[in-house]
């Protein structure tokens, strides 16, 4: 027989952080008059993290008086006390940390060598400190990439870079634009997924230089040769990565050509020949086009349907342009092919951020569904506060015009969703909108104002009991991260 006393043993461990008993180590961590003294055990700094057992056993730690000797002046105080507790006791709770905290935890745990938490704090970051990631994208983009010399920051880099690219006013936004330094905007341009026209990548770019050196005017024909040599040296490396072929005639001519003596004479005299003669094969290396926007992998609905998801999730009276979603809407389950089971549902959908949930009814044009602003869980057994949730229907999915939404009716947004590890999406306390244990749909009009939910065949305990073809879930990911003229806010 074996028994367990672990957290008996987290305790024990805690108590000897908190008297420092036998301690042989201090660390000194801030700067100026943000410095603080932390004393620990060098047993366990070099079992719990790679950086220490790198500095105490190969013995290039200082030592003074028995003590080793460490500073780290680019830590807070607040930040390695947590790390320390991690260390020690194996708990962190990152609810109450803000994000720019988080981002200082994210690189300190990174240069301490504690892996383990490097991928739980990137993802709390995207999944409940979105908002930050939003309110200074050059400088957190910048501070990610100077971090992103391994693997270790993939993740967070990717999809900051994704989240970019996926709505790219940065680079149509002068101010921003100019502040990107020059691996930065390579980086951006190289992507197969920016989501701009090449013309506009090219009048970006052309500004960019521009504004490296503020002494050069804009006219090109009042260049001279010292100032043509340094525009030259600044485009140099950005020439391969625009995808010239991609650029109507016209544009080429009229935005392009002009700045020829910057471009290589090959490259000029193939885009030319590309366009006057486009019927003749010629044997040019071009490049592929760059992804298109707004690609939905959905089988039940369309992109103006997601454009005016979008625009009810913002409060918005009039549908966004297709072109300029501010959201990124990722398929994360699909019934008929992941399985028509609650357990798939929340294998699938739990702990991913805000989702929207379309379900298709049999032989008919109608779809119905609603709006978690919060976030799926199957191990909480009880209902929860998402004010900005909805329900929605179209009587018919092919007209726009039968939409309707119905916003949570409750200040406080308590009982807009409910979860279970019983139950598929649930909505209400009814519940409004729900799947139940047995795969069957059911509604009860309760907590949201009533949408267009087919008759059933039969009810249940008072419940309508409705049939489905199929339905989605998609996690919304709100990507504009600079929105010209004004800031974007998530919802809850």
């Amino acid at each position: 027989m074996s028994f367990e006393f672990s957290q008996e043993l987290i305790n024990d461990w805690e108590k000897l952080l908190e008297t420092e008993k036998g301690y042989d180590v201090i660390i000194y961590v801030g700067e100026d008059e943000n410095i603080k003294e932390f004393r620990a055990h060098s047993i366990v700094l070099c079992t719990r993290s790679q950086y220490f057992h790198a500095a105490l056993f190969n013995e290039w730690a200082n030592k003074n008086d028995g003590k080793f000797i460490f500073n780290k002046p680019n830590f807070s105080p607040q930040i390695f006390k947590v790390i320390l507790r991690f260390i020690y006791c194996g708990n962190i709770d990152l609810t109450k940390l803000q994000g720019p905290e988080l981002l200082n935890l994210l690189i300190a745990v990174d240069e301490l060598g504690i892996q383990t938490l490097i991928p739980c704090i990137q993802e709390y970051l995207f999944n409940h400190r979105y908002e930050f990631l939003q309110k200074n994208p050059i400088e957190i983009f910048e501070i990610v990439y100077q971090v992103y010399r391994c693997d270790t920051f993939a993740k967070l880099m990717e999809a900051f870079l994704e989240a970019i690219c996926g709505s790219p006013e940065i680079l149509l936004n002068y101010d921003y634009l100019i502040r990107l330094n020059a691996p930065l905007l390579e980086l951006l341009i190289k992507s197969d997924d920016l989501s701009l026209d090449e013309i506009d990548i090219w009048d970006s770019l052309v500004k960019w230089c521009l504004a490296q050196h503020p002494s050069i005017q804009h006219d090109i024909k009042k260049w001279n040769k010292e100032e043509i040599s340094i525009m030259g040296r600044t485009l140099h490396k950005f020439i391969p990565l625009i995808r010239f072929y991609h650029i109507n005639s016209k544009d080429f001519f009229l935005r392009v050509y002009p700045f020829k003596i910057l471009i290589p004479d090959d490259t000029i005299d193939n885009v030319l020949a590309f366009h006057m003669v486009p019927n003749k094969e010629f044997n040019l290396n071009i490049q592929p086009p760059r992804k298109p926007l707004d690609v939905y992998d959905s089988i039940i609905i369309g992109p103006q349907h997601f454009a005016i998801f979008a625009s009810w999730i913002e409060k918005k009276n009039n549908s966004y342009d297709i072109r300029n979603v501010p959201y990124k809407f990722n398929l994360l389950f699909r019934a008929n092919r992941d399985g028509n089971t609650s357990a798939a549902f929340h294998a699938k959908c739990d702990n991913k951020g805000a989702t929207i949930v379309i379900i298709k009814i049999p032989n008919s044009e109608h779809i119905v569904g609603g709006y978690n602003s919060l976030y799926w869980n199957s191990t909480c057994n009880d209902w929860k506060s998402a004010k900005n949730s909805f329900l929605f229907s179209f009587m018919s999915r092919n007209d726009l015009n039968s939409a309707k939404v119905a916003g949570h009716i409750n200040e406080d947004g308590y009982g807009a969703i409910y979860c279970s590890q019983d139950y598929g999406p649930a909505f209400g306390r009814g519940h409004d909108l729900f799947q139940d244990i047995d795969g069957t749909w059911k509604n009860y009009v309760s907590t949201y104002p009533k949408i267009d939910v087919p008759q059933g065949n039969r009810e249940w305990n008072g419940y309508n009991v409705f049939n489905v073809e199929n339905y989605e879930v998609f996690q919304s990911i709100l990507v504009t991260l600079i929105s010209i003229g004004r800031r974007i806010i998530p919802n809850d």
